[in-house]
């Protein structure tokens, strides 16, 4: 304890920044799993007096829907107990209702200028797992967390990962929003306004947590085989709008005597659906493409038909029968447009064209048309980005920790991505050896991959101190460890209240179990840094 006292005592002094070492607690992405396991974490590093020490939390995916939930309490790090049971209790209770969910749907739709899929994953999927519809905006936790690790929040720009060009590293706290590596930045209330040249031209309004939680989480956004889970989840959404008319959620339907049936539209809809999902599984949609057109033909009373081009489709060119699909989405969108222009139909029609473009996170460019030699070419250039979930090209936020200005001692990594247990650590060192920032070299047995200890040690000269826990291993699953991961695979359901509490329990192991191990890097990282100034 003596060790935890001095840091405080060094904190509290107004020249701390050069004595007390600035310590980073990353959670990797993994949806739920992230999300319960951080919890777990955070509860046994306060037990163990650990917390405390802890300058930055940062996350990426599921962890950040942890991070939202315990930043909408101030201070919550003085009263975490407290703040967990509340969380725990939430997530385990019932969902967000089908009205509110629309509600929500409805505000994102009529509210700003630019809507993607982002704005549908939050109401449709990231509320099934965090249980509530959180409003708030993270500008307003400015004041309100002084005792609480300052919190990051990760994503990356989707045209950077793509064109392998600028800064693909982005991240969100409740003072700005930018590009971390290259130092762009805007305050954070007016992130997703249009901005031209440095002046801002159009308020857009704040985005809220839930639109925030998916921004980060939205791991799906990059695999073109998800399609297929997507086009289902979004069949099922019109499905469950044909059997709500009746709660007058469709008020405004109905009130024009000379509008065509709406049951035709959602029939088109549902069937333009399942031709997407014949496409992408491979299967001949001529027969769905035919009821399609004849329904069509039906609305115009036989005076106007689909002009899209009738194409025996060469499934085995899967880019080819893509594009014929996007365009075949957007033509039949366009033309049912002209008789139902009114919600909920005109949103139907925008999410059946955001899946033809797979468009996720669309923000206008803070920082288009500026001249600034330090920011690459693409980020002036361009009126709007996209931004996705960072576990698409790095699972944990190493990249935006090691931010220059932030002079980062000690990194306490926490993994819970499927998979390889090792991946994040080593694909930061090798991302940091390119873009030569100090990081250390990290060598791990092979024998570890299959079955890892709970704790590694990375120590490099002039670089930060890496402490890298995977989630399930040796020290708190023992031989079990395949057990735990089909049991907490990523793409599930909501967990049952059993599962978060063995999830919790497991997860706060890796603390509890390695206490003395962290407080001996803490300590060798005070050291240094005194040796240092």
């Amino acid at each position: 304890m003596l060790l935890l006292m001095i840091i405080k005592r060094l904190q509290n002094q107004t020249t701390f920044q050069d004595k007390v070492p600035h310590i980073a607690l990353l959670g990797s992405g993994g949806g739920q799993r992230a999300m319960v396991g951080l919890l777990g974490s955070l509860v046994q590093l306060d037990k163990a007096g650990l917390l405390d020490c802890i300058l930055y939390l940062s996350g990426v995916s599921g962890s950040t829907w942890c991070m939202a939930s315990l930043y909408q309490e101030p201070d919550w790090s003085t009263k975490l107990d407290t703040v967990k049971n509340k969380i725990i209790e939430r997530i385990s209770g019932p969902g967000v209702s089908w009205g509110d969910a629309m509600a929500k749907l409805k505000n994102y739709y009529y509210g700003k200028d630019l809507f993607s899929l982002t704005d549908v994953w939050a109401v449709l999927v990231v509320t099934a797992f965090v249980k509530e519809i959180d409003e708030h905006k993270i500008s307003e936790q400015q004041d309100q967390h002084n005792k609480d690790p300052f919190p990051i929040y990760t994503m990356i720009d989707k045209q950077c990962k793509q064109q392998r060009d600028g800064d693909p590293w982005f991240e969100i706290s409740p003072h700005e929003a930018g590009y971390s590596l290259t130092g762009a930045f805007v305050d954070t209330s007016s992130f997703g306004s249009q901005f031209d040249n440095g002046l801002k031209k159009k308020q857009q309004d704040e985005i809220d947590m839930l639109y925030l939680q998916a921004l980060c989480g939205s791991a799906l956004a990059d695999g073109q085989e998800i399609r297929n889970i997507l086009w289902k989840r979004i069949k099922d959404f019109f499905g469950h709008s044909i059997l709500r008319i009746e709660t007058g959620m469709f008020e405004e339907i109905g009130k024009d005597p000379n509008s065509p049936p709406v049951d035709k539209c959602y029939q088109v809809l549902m069937e333009l659906a399942d031709m997407n999902l014949s496409v992408l599984n491979g299967k001949d949609p001529s027969e769905i493409d035919k009821s399609i057109r004849t329904k069509l033909k039906d609305l115009a009373g036989g005076k106007r038909q689909l002009v899209f081009p009738v194409q025996k489709l060469n499934l085995a060119d899967k880019e080819a029968a893509q594009l014929y699909m996007k365009q075949y989405t957007m033509d039949v969108c366009n033309y049912l447009n002209s008789w139902f222009s009114f919600w909920p139909f005109d949103v139907c029609f925008s999410i059946c064209k955001c899946m033809a473009l797979w468009l996720w996170g669309r923000k206008y460019d803070f920082l288009h048309n500026m001249a600034d030699k330090a920011v690459p070419d693409a980020l002036l250039e361009s009126e709007t980005r996209d931004y996705i979930d960072a576990g698409l090209l790095l699972n944990s936020p190493y990249l935006s920790v090691l931010r220059k200005e932030r002079n980062i001692d000690l990194i306490i990594s926490l993994d819970f991505s499927e998979g390889d247990p090792f991946m994040t650590v080593r694909e930061s060192a090798e991302t940091c050896n390119k873009l030569k920032i100090p990081f250390p070299e990290v060598n791990i047995p092979n024998e570890d991959a299959k079955k890892p200890k709970d704790f590694y040690v990375f120590k490099g000269k002039n670089a930060p101190t890496v402490m890298h826990i995977p989630l399930f291993n040796l020290g708190n699953c023992g031989d079990e460890i395949e057990t735990w991961w089909k049991k907490y695979s990523t793409f599930q359901g909501a967990y049952s209240p059993g599962m978060i509490a063995d999830l919790m329990e497991v997860a706060g192991k890796n603390i509890s179990n390695n206490r003395e191990k962290l407080l001996e890097q803490i300590g060798a990282a005070v050291g240094l840094k005194k040796s240092r100034h």
